[in-house]
């Protein structure tokens, strides 16, 4: 078995005494792991850092197996987002999250957006959004077309936090201490506050730790309340 592809990498870990495990999403297919033989080298090691985009070439006796990758590097950012802190902490919470995709299966609208956020100044906007994809590539999409409990579609302020929900403002103010904040960007066209970023990174918090992080016993990434705290420094 053999194919390849332009992939993000997006994590490696050490095998034995001189390889490596490396982790990608790839154009087409989705999550991969392979393992990279001579990886911790002088020669290979500056390629094989998360953020960078790679050539990989995987090759396995059989399809179910790790297999090896043989990698050529595309595109180096490794250099460039250690310079710059807040869009290191933007590659790293990315490539964790993409680490939570089941593996071998293509999300290639995903993989683009990381690779716009990856490639752009830190948007705590774009960040939020895309979370709530995420969210809804693991099949935890939440609604905030409608108000649960009215219908309606104008004038949603919450969101349920039980349900994924949004509430319209009407609808919500008996229970508004027990619902989750819905920012004005995500509810209709406009510029956001800092408070509006919080909000939604808040929302988006909320469901991955309660469906994901918790769920699967992960800690969340540490690196997210550092980028929050520095997006809203701004």
């Amino acid at each position: 078995m053999e194919w390849t592809g332009e992939a993000l990498l997006i994590g490696v870990r050490r095998h034995g005494e001189t390889s490596l495990i490396a982790e990608a999403m790839v154009a087409g297919r989705g999550r991969y792991l392979g393992l990279v033989r001579g990886g911790r080298s002088s020669k290979l090691s500056p390629a094989l850092q998360a953020g960078n985009t790679v050539q990989l070439t995987w090759r396995a006796r059989i399809e179910d197996h790790l297999g090896t990758f043989t990698v050529e590097l595309l595109q180096a950012r490794a250099a460039e987002l250690i310079a710059d802190r807040d869009r290191l902490y933007l590659s790293q919470l990315v490539c964790e999250h993409l680490r939570l995709l089941p593996e071998r299966d293509p999300h290639d609208r995903l993989l683009g957006k990381a690779l716009m956020l990856i490639d752009n100044p830190p948007d705590g906007v774009e960040l939020v959004r895309f979370e709530l994809d995420l969210l809804d590539e693991l099949g935890y999409g939440l609604d905030l077309t409608s108000c649960a409990a009215t219908g309606v579609t104008s004038d949603l302020s919450h969101v349920s936090p039980k349900t994924g929900r949004a509430v319209s403002r009407v609808a919500a103010e008996p229970y508004k201490n027990r619902l989750l904040p819905l920012p004005s960007f995500l509810a209709a066209r406009g510029n956001a506050s800092p408070d509006d970023i919080a909000a939604g990174l808040r929302l988006t918090g909320h469901f991955l730790d309660k469906l994901v992080w918790s769920a699967r016993r992960l800690d969340p990434p540490p690196t997210r309340d550092l980028l929050l705290q520095r997006l809203l420094a701004r």
